[in-house]
C-alpha cells in the first residue's frame, strides 16, 4: 500500500523508528533502527512493507529498495515470518545473503539469527535463481535522498562513529567495539554497512 515514507525521523528505539508526515507520526519496524539515529529531525525516506494479519497490522521499513526487496523474498520462505527476516537483514547485507543462497551455503546462513538448518535448506529451495530482481540496477526509480556516497576520509570517519555510537545504544561494551573499530577504519562503507559488519564480527 505505501511504497515509501518521506519525513522527519522523530524517535529511534530497539525496534522501530517514528518518522512524521504531515502531522501523523508512523511507527515503522526496521532491521538497524539506530541508522537512523543520526537523521533525528531530519527529513529522510524510508521505504516500507504494510503487512497485515488477523490480529496485526504492522508497517515494516528499510534505508533502501534493496532491502525492501529482500525483505519479500525472504518473507515468502516457509518458516520465516516478518521477525525472522528482520533480524536476517540487521545482520547481514542482501548481497550476502543472496550469494549464500546461489552458493548453497547453509554453514553461512545459520549463522543468522533464528536460522536452522531447516530453515537455511529452505531457503535454498524457495529462493535460488530468484533473486536476480533485488540486486537489479534500481537508480533509475529511487529518490535521490537516500543514495548516499562516501568520497572522502572525513565522511567515512564520520560514517564509522555513527555506527560505534548506535552499536553503543545496542548495548555493546566499549571493549567489544574497540576490538573491531579498528578492522573498519580502512574501509568505505555507510553507516548501515559499517554496523552490520561489526555485527557480523561480534557474532564470531
Amino acid at each position: 500500500m505505501y511504497e515509501y515514507i518521506k519525513g522527519t525521523v522523530e524517535y529511534t528505539g530497539p525496534e522501530y523508528i517514528v518518522i512524521e508526515n504531515n502531522g501523523i507520526g508512523y511507527q515503522v519496524l526496521t532491521p538497524n533502527p539506530y541508522v537512523f539515529s543520526s537523521k533525528k529531525g531530519t527529513q529522510t525516506i524510508i521505504y516500507t512493507y504494510q503487512h497485515v494479519r488477523e490480529d496485526i497490522i504492522a508497517l515494516y521499513g528499510f534505508p533502501s529498495m534493496e532491502e525492501k526487496l529482500m525483505f519479500r523474498k525472504l518473507i515468502g520462505v516457509s518458516g520465516i515470518g516478518p521477525k525472522g527476516a528482520l533480524a536476517i537483514l540487521a545482520y547481514g547485507e542482501p548481497s550476502q545473503v543472496i550469494r549464500a543462497i546461489e552458493n548453497e551455503d547453509e554453514k553461512f546462513l545459520v549463522k543468522f539469527p533464528g536460522v536452522g538448518k531447516k530453515t537455511a535448506r529452505q531457503m535454498i529451495l524457495d529462493l535460488k535463481g530468484k533473486l536476480h530482481d533485488v540486486l537489479a540496477d534500481e537508480t533509475s526509480y529511487l529518490p535521490t535522498e537516500n543514495m548516499k556516497s562516501i568520497s572522502t576520509d572525513d565522511e567515512n570517519n564520520e560514517a564509522l562513529e555513527e555506527a560505534m555510537l548506535a552499536l553503543a545504544a545496542l548495548g555493546y561494551s566499549d571493549r567489544e567495539l574497540k576490538k573491531v573499530a579498528p578492522k573498519l577504519q580502512d574501509k568505505d562503507m555507510t553507516t548501515d554497512q559499517y554496523i552490520k559488519q561489526a555485527l557480523q564480527m561480534l557474532m564470531t
